[in-house]
């Protein structure tokens, strides 16, 4: 049986670890949550190593992407420098498939017109394949990389601004402590709505879970949000936010969908070669033979 773990920085509350079968190959896949506790986070994955299939990072980046440009969280590198065996995946080389594939698949299937909506990307270096996509489609769209992750009040509205501003920030982000960037350990689970008029103009939301929960107002009435990772307890709470709909973009296995890190692990897993070595259409091939699409969940009819 193939494992596939992530360790993760964020809460241990939203631990799960199931049994599945994926291509014909028997799966464990679980997810590990450390509370934000670096030194049990560096231990976990150096304890695993060699003796799972894939590692994942959770609730953490290791790479953030700008243009054709990558660059890495010295931090976390260093976090998990002591893997020697196991491949380690974050989950960046699937956000630049099937994400960017996910936002042409919406589109094409009528899932929503892009051309009509209002679209706010909570962070587009996080996710730069859904950026390009969304930006391609969408000729009214916000990237909200400087509001909420730097706390500057300025939103960016084109991909070249994004590129410029990327260029110019990311090698100096990437050498500062990740938590200042993004929420770890307790953290995740703290409302603090920032910006609520970029949510209230918006028809549709994009990007990484987390920073929606976190900064999104109490009212989302009638929206749509494409993100990654749902658990119960998220869909009731967009519930009562009056949400129109959740569209996840990773496959619904044991009734929840796992975050992109885990299903990276996955595909890695099952081609047997380093993320390193996978290209695009490596990650497609794999997507298409899973028979994959976009999950709608209708949540206020």
């Amino acid at each position: 049986m193939k494992q596939v773990v992530s360790v993760s920085l964020g809460s241990s509350t939203r631990n799960k670890s199931f049994e599945t079968e994926i291509l014909g190959e028997e799966f464990k896949i679980s997810r590990i949550g450390t509370d934000g506790d670096l030194a049990v986070f560096k231990a976990a994955f150096e304890d695993l190593d060699g003796h799972v299939d894939a590692l994942g990072v959770g609730g953490a980046d290791i790479w953030v992407v700008v243009g054709e440009k990558k660059y890495a969280f010295k931090q976390i590198r260093k976090l998990i420098s002591g893997v020697k065996k196991t491949p380690v995946v974050d989950g960046s080389g699937l956000k630049h498939t099937l994400e960017r594939e996910a936002i042409f698949r919406i589109q094409k299937d009528g899932l929503l017109d892009f051309s009509k909506e209002r679209v706010l990307l909570v962070s587009a270096v996080d996710r730069f394949g859904m950026a390009q996509s969304l930006a391609e489609v969408c000729p009214n769209i916000v990237f909200g990389d400087l509001c909420f992750g730097l706390g500057v009040n300025i939103p960016v509205r084109t991909i070249k601004g994004v590129e410029r501003i990327g260029s110019l920030l990311l090698p100096i982000v990437t050498n500062l402590p990740f938590k200042w960037f993004y929420p770890t350990g307790a953290k995740q689970t703290e409302r603090v709505p920032k910006h609520p008029k970029l949510f209230e103009e918006a028809t549709v939301i994009c990007g990484d879970w987390h920073y929606i929960r976190r900064y999104a107002p109490e009212d989302l009435s009638g929206k749509t949000i494409i993100t990654q990772t749902l658990r119960e307890k998220d869909i009731e709470w967009l519930k009562t936010t009056g949400a129109k709909q959740a569209i996840t973009t990773t496959p619904v296995m044991d009734g929840g969908t796992f975050a992109t890190n885990v299903m990276e692990g996955v595909i890695v897993s099952l081609l047997g070669r380093p993320p390193e070595e996978l290209s695009e259409q490596d990650y497609l091939g794999v997507l298409e033979r899973l028979g994959w699409v976009p999950n709608v969940i209708s949540l206020n009819d």
